[in-house]
């Protein structure tokens, strides 16, 4: 039996505007998921138009103080980073990464912390748990996973530093006593800083701070490494960290890893070179970080390393799913509306 003519438009009517719905819904869909996806984009952009850096903290490793890393300061600050170089106590892991995050705590902001040679154990430990702590760079140093330490990293990449340090008896108030170990005076020079000039390196020698052997020789308990975006730089002539242990611990980090012909003291004899480094890790974001090392036997961990594009990936997915389910619900409601 042929339909009316005024049935027919009636009809017609009915599927257009079902039409219009699922396009109204896939409208809506589509604002909200776009919405949850840009929402993160335009806060990084409002931060980036309020001029707001972090804090680049500087923390120097054994027998050196804060003023090794001032040729780095004078080139942040020119880039208008806030600095600050605190004093690493050089008393033993535990207690040196225990201050540094009291410290930490006092700066406003995110943070970039920068570690140098033994500091890069100290950072590794105080930044975990601190989500302020956006970016870990790490300069020649040592970048100890749980359950190493400086020792056993060294047992394994032989240097020079063995054969060139002392070791000196200390008492301290309370009664306690313990072991200071200093570089050789006349070792200094070819171990520490080949490439400074002879007069810099006799005053590094005169200067140098002492590290407990405590320093070397306790174990990490935590890897801040494997949850926070790492950047290392490997001194090719360093003599007091091997270069292939440097290697080593940026490829298991997934460190964005650069390496120049320098001797174990980057920040001194290269401070461009390291400077560069802390600002690609101060203004890196999205894909440009690197994925964070997680442990492959941690599934969790391995979720909780997906880069932002992932993540972007799987809101997308769900996205299509979402949309994709609101046409079909919409079609089976105009099919039962249907006169049969």
């Amino acid at each position: 039996m042929a339909a009316s003519p005024a049935l027919g438009s009636g009809r017609g009517r009915l599927r257009a505007h079902g039409r219009i719905r699922a396009r109204a819904v896939a409208a809506g869909c589509a604002l909200v998921v776009c919405g949850a996806v840009a929402a993160p984009a335009a806060a990084a952009a409002e931060d980036d138009a309020a001029g707001r850096k972090p804090t680049v903290v500087l923390i120097h490793g054994a027998f050196a103080d804060g003023s090794s890393w001032n040729g780095v300061i004078e080139r942040l600050e020119r880039r208008g980073y806030p600095v600050f170089a605190p004093a690493n106590p050089l008393r033993g892991l535990a207690t040196d990464s225990a201050y540094i995050a009291s410290v930490l705590d006092s700066v406003k902001g995110p943070i970039v912390l920068v570690g140098h040679s033994y500091g890069g154990a100290v950072i590794s430990t105080a930044a975990a748990g601190n989500s302020r702590v956006k970016s870990l760079v790490y300069v020649s140093a040592l970048m100890p996973d749980k359950g190493e330490s400086g020792q056993s990293l060294a047992a394994r990449f032989p240097s020079e530093l063995a054969t060139a340090t002392k070791a000196v008896p200390y008492r301290a108030g309370g009664g306690v006593r313990g072991t200071d170990l200093y570089l050789k005076r006349d070792k200094l020079h070819r171990v520490f800083a080949a490439d400074l000039p002879t007069g810099t390196a006799k005053l590094l020698a005169v200067t140098q701070r002492p590290a407990t052997t405590a320093t070397f020789s306790e174990k990490a308990k935590v890897a801040a490494w494997r949850q926070i975006p790492s950047w290392f730089l490997v001194a090719r002539q360093d003599k007091t960290i091997n270069p292939r242990q440097e290697r080593f611990e940026a490829k298991r980090a997934h460190s964005h890893t650069v390496e120049i012909n320098s001797s174990h003291v980057a920040m001194i004899a290269h401070p461009q070179a390291v400077t560069d480094l802390i600002i690609k890790a101060a203004t890196a974001t999205g894909s440009a970080r690197p994925s964070p090392a997680a442990n492959p036997s941690d599934s969790r961990a391995r979720a909780e390393s997906r880069p932002a594009d992932t993540a972007a990936a799987w809101v997308t997915a769900g996205a299509a799913a979402l949309l994709l389910g609101g046409g079909a619900l919409l079609v089976g409601r105009r099919r039962r509306r249907r006169p049969r």
